[in-house]
């Protein structure tokens, strides 16, 4: 007789159906092995397939990863080169989460990505629209700060146009129009829980206006190393925890 699998979290564990994951650690991992750090990016990319599996294993429905920042750009150009070609071979492979009823969407200004970029993930996101198992985002060229600004400018033009009246501006109508609320037919609730390994404590401009009530979770394991254990402790962590939304 087949015996029942073991339950993946403890019984009663309150599952977040949004998390943020800010991808840490790549070239500290590369470095510790003597390594160029693009060789950390490649590790990581690894380790994000591994936990995107996972977190739709645990039923979280929506997972966001921080894969390039808007500050990204400052680093070294043989880096930012190395995470584009990889961020390239990653769209031609994955069809394997599409596979898997995942849908893919991507945040973030794609006006400075390549336009070979731009096309495979207008494409992803395409052929996954109506897949509902998990929604996957994923944040490249990616700022909090940009996002709002951006969100900013089109009741400016609003404005601007007549339709809007200044004073009539909420901050409901300044999330309508962030790049998370801009899904095709979809619009992504805020974060539950921000888990950021690596043992760095600060968000990092990553969905700061989405991440108001979020929950946050650190460690000291690098991007690379985090493992799906490691994210079944976060969530329990999270589970644990008494959110009060402001309120008593």
């Amino acid at each position: 007789m087949a015996t029942a699998e073991k339950p993946l979290l403890p019984p009663g564990t309150k599952v977040p159906a949004h998390i943020g994951v800010i991808m840490d650690g790549n070239g500290r991992w590369a470095k510790k092995r003597g390594l160029p750090r693009k060789f950390g990016h490649r590790q990581g990319a690894q380790t994000f397939r591994t936990i995107t599996r996972h977190a739709k294993k645990l039923g979280v429905k929506y997972f966001t990863v921080y894969a390039f920042s808007t500050e990204n750009w400052k680093r070294p150009a043989d880096e930012v080169e190395a995470i584009m070609d990889l961020f390239d071979k990653y769209l031609d492979e994955v069809r394997d989460f599409i596979e898997e009823n995942i849908r893919i969407c991507f945040i973030g200004d794609r006006s400075m990505l390549r336009p070979s970029l731009q096309q495979k993930m207008a494409s992803v996101e395409a052929d996954s629209r109506d897949f509902t198992a998990m929604t996957l985002l994923i944040a490249i060229n990616y700022g909090g700060r940009d996002e709002i600004a951006h969100s900013v400018r089109v009741l400016a033009e609003q404005v601007k146009s007549g339709r809007l009246e200044p004073q009539d501006i909420t901050d409901k109508m300044i999330g309508e129009n962030l790049y998370t609320a801009q899904l095709d037919g979809d619009c992504a609730p805020d974060v539950d829980l921000i888990i950021r390994p690596s043992g760095e404590q600060r968000l990092s401009n990553f969905m700061i206006w989405q991440s108001a009530y979020a929950e946050f979770y650190y460690t000291n394991i690098l991007w690379p190393d985090f493992k799906p254990a490691d994210l079944e402790k976060a969530v329990i962590a999270y589970s644990d925890r008494n959110r009060r939304f402001g309120g008593v």
